[in-house]
Order: structure tokens, then C-alpha cells, then sequence
């Protein structure tokens, strides 16, 4: 799956745990969405390299647009600041547990 800016988290091929924002975030229902969007974490396939993704869990934007996700099969929350082209493992990636 990628995330992309522009487009709601959630709506990748075989996606069974959509990606969802805290209900504090208030984005309203009807809400429309820029189409040009950017691919921000991810978009190199799915796989445990430091620029890939396995079942991105939970996404958390930072006040300086840095992306924080939850991957989930790669057991570890991976940190991509705003322009990078690789994110930095900040928690787990030492496998199960």
C-alpha cells in the first residue's frame, strides 16, 4: 500500500485494516481531496527495506510534517520526515516482540 498525501490512507489493493484518523482530527465527511497527490512513506512495494512497507498499521503526522507509521509486519514505527526519500527505524525492527 502507499501513502500518499492527497488520498485517504486506507484505500490500497487488499487492504484489510484501513488506516484511520483519531476522530479528534476533524475531517469533515464529505471532504474532497487534492488528485495530484505524493507518495510521502512507502511506494517501493511491499517488503522489510528501509524505503518499503508491510501492513502499514497506524500513520501519525507531526506538527513539521514528519510521517510516523506503525509497520506492522516489519514489527517497528518507521520515521519519514517531510522530503526524504527513505524513512529511519525509531522503534522495534528487531523482529517479534
Amino acid at each position: 500500500m502507499q501513502l500518499t498525501k492527497g488520498t485517504s490512507a486506507g484505500e490500497g489493493e487488499g487492504d484489510d485494516h484501513p488506516l484511520r484518523t483519531p476522530s479528534s482530527t476533524n475531517i469533515h465527511p464529505n471532504a474532497r481531496w487534492q488528485q495530484n497527490g505524493i507518495t510521502v512513506a512507502g511506494g517501493n512495494r511491499q517488503g522489510n527495506g528501509i524505503n518499503q512497507l508491510s501492513n502499514p498499521w497506524g500513520l501519525y503526522v507531526d506538527d513539521d510534517q514528519t510521517v510516523y507509521v506503525a509497520d506492522e509486519s516489519n514489527h517497528r514505527i518507521v520515521e519519514w520526515k517531510w522530503g526524504a526519500t527513505s524513512g529511519q527505524v525509531v522503534a522495534g525492527g528487531n523482529g517479534q516482540g
